[in-house]
């Protein structure tokens, strides 16, 4: 029996096509669909009623796809819908993208087959900060003092509390494909400047954190029940001291990095308990060395890891997409 495996991600996803490759050699048929040209470039749609059974299939470039026949759907990194640019009011066009991305989850979910690294909602419920942080703590991760708050006093007592060694992050992604442009920001200490502009704090709750001290810090990729760590050697250079995401590649080393057996079974246990199969968790190894928690991103990128590191995430992946499975 064929394996048939659909990919939806957005273009040029460079990643996902080294996937696709190794499982078209391996026999897979593989399609690359990104789910943000419906229905200007695409359709997806869905018959049911009378005697039929449900029966769901996407047509695009002139391929018509049996999506009840698939094996394998990979939530990779999808755009949002987009209304063609002739509709031009803002609220219609917020309207028309929601119904799209409405319509599309509910075809995704309804879908009998294997989801990586799980359904959309799964997906979309393990990527909240205020949730997989509370389940990290549940397993035993220690965390860095946390305060999410949209009340400025109580930013100001943290700021106080812990002797102005504090940081504040986002507690989301700018989603892709949508008509406004992206909106992110690093990872920040909070100086004494900041603290002058505490009162915009009521506009939105931030992720407050005191400062934790680095030796370096560690990408755990959890592929199935496998295991990657790599070593960030983010305090190498200024410029990465708070957030390794601002990149500075040709002075921070990436290494294989010996996670001890205890903190890898609590990564696999995090995304177990998230209802993930693949899962990036985000670590400080502090000079004492000890293991503190940051995050985890439930489609976190790994092939720059594999690049500088030569470790064979890409080929896991596949194996998962693929079976289903990937031993420790």
């Amino acid at each position: 029996m064929t394996t048939r495996i659909l990919v939806l991600t957005a273009a040029d996803d460079v990643t996902a096509e080294r996937v696709a490759a190794l499982l078209t050699g391996g026999g897979a048929q593989v399609l690359l669909f990104d789910p943000g040209t419906v229905p200007s470039g695409a359709q997806v749609e869905l018959s049911a009623g009378g005697a039929a059974p449900v029966r769901r299939w996407l047509r695009t470039g002139g391929r018509d796809v049996d999506l009840d026949g698939l094996t394998c759907v990979w939530h990779r990194r999808p755009s949002a819908p987009v209304p063609p640019h002739t509709v031009t009011d803002a609220d219609v066009r917020a309207h028309l993208a929601a119904e799209v991305r409405t319509y599309l989850d509910g075809v995704w979910r309804g879908l009998a087959c294997r989801q990586v690294p799980a359904t959309r909602d799964v997906i979309d419920r393990a990527d909240r900060k205020s949730f997989h942080l509370a389940v990290a703590v549940e397993l035993g991760f220690e965390v860095p003092p946390t305060l999410i708050t949209a009340d400025p006093d109580r930013l100001l007592d943290f700021h106080a509390e812990h002797d102005g060694q504090i940081i504040t992050k986002p507690l989301h992604r700018s989603p892709r494909g949508t008509d406004a442009a992206p909106m992110g920001r690093f990872t920040e200490p909070v100086g004494n400047r900041d603290l002058g502009h505490a009162a915009t704090l009521r506009l939105a709750p931030m992720i407050v954190q005191a400062y934790v001290r680095k030796r370096v810090e560690v990408r755990v990729t959890v592929v199935g029940s496998a295991v990657f760590a790599v070593e960030i050697h983010s305090q190498a250079t200024e410029h990465t001291r708070y957030d390794w995401r601002r990149y500075d590649h040709a002075n921070t080393p990436l290494r294989v990095h010996p996670l001890p057996g205890d903190v890898a079974q609590r990564c696999r246990d995090l995304v177990g308990r998230l209802g993930l199969s693949f899962g990036a968790v985000d670590l400080i190894l502090t000079p004492e060395g000890r293991y503190v928690f940051l995050e985890i991103n439930p489609n976190g990128q790994f092939d720059w890891l594999e690049l500088a590191t030569g470790l064979p995430i890409t080929a896991a992946v596949a194996r998962l997409l693929a079976t289903g499975e990937v031993p420790a």
